[in-house]
């Protein structure tokens, strides 16, 4: 049997790891530890490192990071606690520690996209947990990740983090929180009128409001799920069948004229 994909769901809260198939199915229980609090680099990969020696083998690894990701580079890691994080090769080094497979790497939101979407039109995936995650697909494909976490929600200037994080579930309760999910669901529909809102992240059993149509929570296990997403290759471009050159026409036959008498 081919081996699997380590797929790895980094929160703010937990680090989840499974093996899955090409598929996203599980192949291995899941794993899971505390996020460490602070989780400079180093730390990180050691409790990785941990994580993941109980599980099977595998061939290729597959990370959902919290944060801005590029070229399997962390620009910003918010929820991590540390600043060491800013510009680290966070998929080179992982894939040194974990035996020198190959690593793909993009934020967690758009990785739990990935096991989630229908793949038709434009669907927003909101994951609600120590932050607010979101990402935008379109026909099933990540469009270019955008930070609204980090983007002001309330009148008071308090963005998507500091308005629906865990921090502020705790300190406002249940049924204030749930008024401002539904008060987050109203702008994103005003900004991106999605043809579907997909909710998860722990905090999502949380919501105990009517959902509006095309608005549904989903399964929290997603976050690893989609790890086979990042290594199914696209479909290869079809390419139009080739023209025949025309048939150049045939030259026009020449009349005699007389010139008249003058």
């Amino acid at each position: 049997m081919k081996p699997g994909i380590l797929a790895i769901d980094v929160g703010g809260t937990g680090l989840k790891a499974a093996v899955i198939d090409d598929r996203g199915r599980m192949r291995s229980d899941r794993q899971r530890v505390p996020t460490p609090h602070p989780c400079p680099p180093k730390l990180f990969l050691d409790t990785i490192a941990a994580l993941v020696k109980p599980l099977p083998e595998f061939d290729r690894i597959a990370v959902g990071f919290p944060g801005v990701v590029r070229d399997g580079r962390v620009i910003t890691a918010p929820n991590l606690g540390t600043g060491d994080w800013a510009g680290f090769g966070l998929a080179a080094a992982l894939s040194k520690r974990l035996g020198g497979a190959p690593v793909r790497m993009v934020n967690d939101a758009e990785m739990q996209g990935l096991a989630l979407v229908e793949g038709k039109g434009l669907e927003l995936v909101v994951t609600l947990g120590t932050g607010v995650g979101t990402a935008l697909l379109r026909d099933g494909v990540p469009t270019p990740h955008l930070e609204l976490a980090h983007h002001p929600l309330s009148k008071s200037g308090k963005t998507y983090d500091e308005y629906l994080g865990n921090a502020a579930y705790e300190k406002i309760g249940k049924k204030r929180w749930n008024r401002r999910v539904k008060r987050m669901l109203e702008v994103l529909e005003i900004l991106l009128h999605p043809d579907r809102i997909h909710l998860s992240g722990g905090n999502a059993k949380h919501i105990d409001f009517e959902l509006p149509k095309g608005v549904a929570i989903a399964s929290n296990e997603a976050g690893l799920e989609g790890g086979a997403g990042l290594w199914r290759e696209p479909a290869a471009p079809r390419r139009p069948a080739a023209r025949r050159p025309a048939a150049k026409p045939a030259p026009a036959k020449r009349t005699a004229t007389r010139r008249a008498k003058v």
